[in-house]
């Protein structure tokens, strides 16, 4: 069966003795692993968590969190990971429409239950570890874990909702997305087919844990690797990390391996176990990735790329091919490479038709790792999800070899660090300020970041705004990455004949605009 629980079982059959995770504070074999996974599916259902039903995850990576995800598949219940850099008012959103029974919560992520929008939630928190004696719930999970049984595995289908992932809407709301498990392992082996995991390998699991792009980790659970947790990135600490477990194979965004090449003791630090780096999630420009390339001869560099909504993904660009392409001037190095096996490409027009190769138009997908839809969005699935056609939002072109050239994303979104951000959703934040008449959020080239938010702002009239105040305006409300550092002040936004705002416009006389505050 294409279940995570029947893939847990498998590897814990087969690999039982073998590491399964390693730690500051922790070394468990596979069977060990196994073990704490059935208590805690056994631990959460005496809290009432039952087969379908769903349960949130606040916390920054770390073993436990593995363990929830699978405790749920096990359990036949829906894990809901939440970005703990969201804003309070955000993660009660994503608990009340995702109708979670209960939330876990790191230590690290425990002042958001202060605010205000999380009094529900309060009596529903299970604390991962103790937060103090001054507050937090009195649950933790280690000791509901302790007395917790061993109950049998729920048998599910493999087109049950295995994953509930949240990103943000169109309209700035996130959307959960619905990822069974068949999705999730499909997408595992074809991953596998360009980018194989071995037994021997040490996987670090860098990239948050409440992003898709986390699921990048499956195949090496599959072929029962040993995993190791970075709470947080910084170079520092990744180094630490590479060096202390001998990490082979690991996933970055672009903006982790510029800050990683670009950190004073690179050429200091034994990195001589990394033997692949997966890398996606935001664009990376080609000198980047020729200097990634230089820096790192012997790692398998493969790039991806994909969505939430396709488990997550498509198309990958090989090592192999990024070095050929650098050596011949091949314009594909500029690429994010081929359909993944099993995955159809099709670029279309604003009415739906197929497109020639070469030709831009918005991207559409078919596979079996599209996700089903979004949960308790209606109108969103009939306008994504049609004729067995995933409508991705990218703007794109194919060649006649079928590499895939992203060239804009059709709806702004703004992608930075990693992160999706949607201008409407920090418009309408800035808006609540009472000296901002009108506003507009794009993304301009950020060497860094991929892309930098750029806030053009047109004060009340007869008022001065102080651009740190918008940034201390904007704390609370949207996370902290969603947050425009810079900003222009205008005396009016271009706008065309019918007053829609030139987004466009301002992008390209601001791509070169420093930090004006």
């Amino acid at each position: 069966m294409l279940t995570l629980s029947c893939a847990l079982a498998r590897t814990v059959r087969l690999f039982g003795e073998k590491p399964a995770v390693l730690g500051p504070a922790v070394h468990l074999s596979w069977r060990q692993a196994g073990e704490r996974v059935a208590r805690a599916a056994s631990a959460l259902h005496m809290l009432g968590v039952r087969t379908g039903r769903r349960f949130g995850i606040l916390a920054p990576n770390d073993f436990r969190v593995a363990e929830l995800l699978h405790a749920g598949y096990r359990l036949g219940a829906v894990p809901v990971p939440i970005n703990t850099r969201l804003a309070p008012p955000e993660v009660a959103f994503i608990l009340e429409d995702a109708d979670c029974q209960l939330v876990l919560v790191a230590p690290a992520c425990a002042a958001t239950l202060d605010h205000d929008a999380m009094e529900p939630w309060r009596d529903r928190t299970i604390a991962l570890d103790p937060f103090g004696a001054s507050r937090g719930p009195s649950a933790c999970y280690e000791e509901l874990l302790a007395a917790a049984g061993v109950a049998p595995s729920h048998e599910a289908q493999e087109d049950d909702d295995a994953l509930l992932v949240y990103t943000s809407g169109t309209t700035g709301r996130p959307k959960g997305v619905r990822l069974s498990h068949r999705n999730i392992l499909v997408n595992a082996l074809q991953v596998s087919f360009e980018h194989g995991a071995a037994t021997s390998d040490v996987y670090l699991h860098v990239a948050p844990m409440f992003h898709s792009a986390d699921l990048l980790s499956t195949p090496y659970l599959l072929a029962g690797a040993t995993h190791v947790f970075l709470p947080r990135f910084s170079t520092g600490a990744l180094f630490d990390v590479i060096e202390a477990y001998r990490v082979t194979s690991t996933l970055l965004t672009p903006t982790m391996i510029v800050r990683m090449l670009q950190a004073p003791d690179f050429a200091r630090r034994d990195l001589s176990s990394l033997r692949q780096l997966f890398y996606g999630s935001s664009p990376m420009s080609v000198p980047w990735i020729g200097r990634m390339l230089d820096a790192l001869p012997a790692v398998q560099c493969t790039q991806g790329y994909g969505l939430t909504e396709t488990s997550p993904i498509l198309t990958m660009l090989s090592s192999a091919e990024q070095r050929e392409a650098r050596m011949t001037g091949d314009e594909r190095l500029a690429s994010v490479g081929r359909a993944a096996v099993g995955v159809e490409l099709s670029i279309i027009d604003e009415q739906g038709h197929p497109l020639e190769s070469g030709q831009v138009g918005e991207l559409q997908v078919r596979a079996p790792n599209v996700s089903r839809g979004y949960l308790n969005r209606a109108r969103d699935n009939t306008e994504a999800f049609q004729a067995g056609w995933f409508r991705t939002g990218d703007v794109g072109r194919l060649d006649e070899r079928g590499y895939l050239y992203l060239l804009d994303r059709k709806k702004d979104r703004i992608i930075t660090g990693g992160e999706i951000v949607h201008s409407l959703e920090v418009e309408a934040v800035l808006h609540q300020h009472p000296s901002v008449q009108e506003c507009a959020v794009v993304g301009i080239p950020d060497e860094i970041y991929g892309e930098a938010l750029l806030a053009a702002v047109v004060p009340v009239t007869g008022r001065e705004v102080d651009p740190q105040a918008l940034i201390e305006h904007c704390r609370g409300r949207i996370g902290g990455y969603k947050i425009p550092r810079r900003y222009v002040f205008l005396d009016a936004l271009p706008r065309s004949a019918l007053n829609k705002v030139l987004k466009h416009e301002l992008r390209r006389v601001y791509s070169g605009s420093a930090d004006s505050g």
